[in-house]
């Protein structure tokens, strides 16, 4: 029963009502009845230009309604999706243009100076694409000017659920990888969750559409992550394939107020975050100003790829009483390797997850470990073919177990005897100190409740005496002082002595990417260098 997006959402964009809000930035709002031709004239645009089914395109772009309408537009032409990080140097973005392969690139004019240092440097790009300006350079066309030339006709094209999107990922070493999804497994995947929520698997896209017509409330998902990371790209995806207005702010640095200024203004039902650097800022702006916005239309927040403390989600829902959030265990190889639930009428502990049906902890040897025992964790649902032009790393992250397929990103957890998992964290960032294993993100969650602390990351660095000597690396909150040894003593109430920071530094640059993702990479090295290590 597998789908293709693009059918979706041709069949999706003729049931909604073309009044329908379907992108909203700002005070922007594009509704479904412009959206669809200019979806088939962008579409339409690439393909006379040399795109083929499965070219890649790339988007080198923030967040707007160009970043959704271009999705569709893809999906619409059998075009490859490829998310560019937008805080890359333009040698690193020629990096990914080159390993994608890419055919068209859609930038935004703020990125044209960049574009234009390489545009040269990348013989196999054939088309590039400026949003944001009428007045293009020599090399690009003007994205306003693509979408509105034609009569806006549906492309009457057949198309496949093998069609693919690509998600490039960085990890803490090497360049960024991109993992290859076929439409048909994403389509699962999603399909899979419908039924967990509701009992029902929709037995075809006419049936889905026939939900959509019955659903009391059109869904508005705001994604306050960028849309060029995992966790905002699905969000976008779950609310724009089902009808609904994906809705994205202007600012581009994270403003917390601003998205409760959106969501009031739009009516938002749900947003997407990652985990508590975007939950943290959100619930202290209500704190400070409680009952400034209505959120009465907020009902869901999702969240995957960063730690998303208790506390913060209990303050959340102490604030907004019917919000449910749905913590998702993930990571780009494998959605949906478990789920944790929180609101009103039920509480969720840091780091506890219900895996799914397809998710197993196994050890060493790939047998499923006992209860009270630790392992990787491996997920045997719909999954990537594989990173792309990477056969090494695809046999070494998706293996066959007992006859079965499994992704096995590196995510330990520890099996508890109520059959739930307590995840630990990413193998790759384990600190061996003295033979002793120290997963950073127990020591970080052990650090964040301290109430000075806004924000922490926890890595190795070199040691005579210990091999590894366990380093914090700490935001403090605002008005907050600095106490070393306060903070030591505090984590040393929490966890086993091995386990507590040997130092702690204040944070001199970011600890993570605009995607909420933590830098593990940058933070090392300017704990290394504060240290005097390099």
């Amino acid at each position: 029963m597998p789908w293709n997006y693009g059918d979706l959402l041709e069949a999706v964009s003729n049931t909604v009502s073309p009044d329908a809000p379907a992108f909203a930035h700002g005070a922007k709002v594009v509704r479904w009845g412009e959206a669809r031709p200019r979806m088939n004239n962008l579409a339409r645009a690439l393909v006379s230009r040399g795109a083929t089914p499965r070219d890649k395109v790339a988007f080198y772009l923030r967040n707007g309604t160009e970043y959704t309408e271009s999705l569709g537009a893809c999906f619409l032409g059998r075009l490859t999706h490829v998310n560019v990080n937008y805080r890359y140097t333009p040698d690193e973005v020629r990096y990914i243009l080159d390993n994608s392969d890419t055919q068209t690139l859609i930038y935004a004019r703020e990125f044209r100076d960049a574009v234009a240092q390489i545009h040269n440097q990348l013989p196999k790009v054939k088309t590039f694409v400026e949003v944001g300006s009428s007045e293009t350079t020599p090399f690009a066309q003007s994205y306003e000017k693509l979408a509105r030339t034609g009569d806006g006709s549906a492309l009457g094209i057949a198309r496949s659920p093998e069609d693919e999107l690509f998600i490039y990922t960085g990890g803490t070493t090497g360049m960024p990888k991109g993992v290859i999804y076929q439409h048909g497994d994403l389509m699962q995947l999603w399909l899979n969750r419908v039924e967990r929520l509701t009992g029902y698997m929709p037995p075809s896209i006419e049936a889905f559409c026939a939900l959509i017509k019955m659903a009391p409330v059109s869904p508005r998902v705001l994604p306050a992550c960028p849309q060029m990371h995992g966790t905002g790209l699905m969000g976008t995806l779950t609310c724009f394939l089902a009808g609904g207005c994906t809705v994205t702010v202007e600012g581009h640095a994270f403003d917390p107020r601003e998205v409760w200024e959106a969501v009031a203004r739009h009516r938002v039902t749900s947003i997407s975050v990652v985990g508590d650097p975007f939950a943290k800022p959100l619930l202290r702006a209500l704190d400070e100003e409680p009952g400034r916005h209505d959120l009465s239309s907020l009902t869901g927040m999702t969240s995957s790829g960063a730690m998303f403390t208790e506390e913060v989600k209990d303050g959340l829902i102490r604030h907004i009483p019917a919000l449910v959030i749905t913590d998702s265990f993930a990571s780009t190889e494998a959605m949906g390797m478990g789920v944790s639930t929180a609101s009103k009428d039920g509480h969720a502990k840091t780091a506890d997850f219900q895996l799914t049906e397809y998710a197993i902890v196994i050890d060493e040897n790939d047998q499923p470990v006992a209860p009270g025992s630790s392992g990787l964790v491996a997920f045997g649902g719909p999954q990537p073919l594989g990173y792309y032009k990477d056969e090494a790393k695809t046999a070494k992250t998706f293996r066959v177990i007992d006859g079965k397929r499994y992704a096995v990103p590196g995510d330990f957890a520890r099996v508890e005897h109520d059959g739930t998992v307590t995840l630990l964290g990413r193998g790759s960032n384990c600190i061996n100190t003295a033979g002793e294993k120290v997963f950073p993100e127990e020591v970080e969650e052990a650090l964040k409740t301290h109430p000075s602390v806004e924000d922490a990351l926890v890595l190795g660095v070199p040691d005579e005496k210990w091999g590894q000597a366990v380093t914090g690396v700490v935001v403090m909150s605002p008005g907050a002082s600095f106490d070393e040894s306060d903070l030591r003593t505090h984590v040393r109430t929490q966890l086993a002595g091995y386990k507590t920071p040997k130092r702690i530094l204040v944070a001199g640059i970011n600890l993570r990417a605009p995607n909420g993702k933590a830098d593990y990479k940058s933070v090392g090295e300017f704990a290394r260098k504060e240290l005097g290590l390099i």
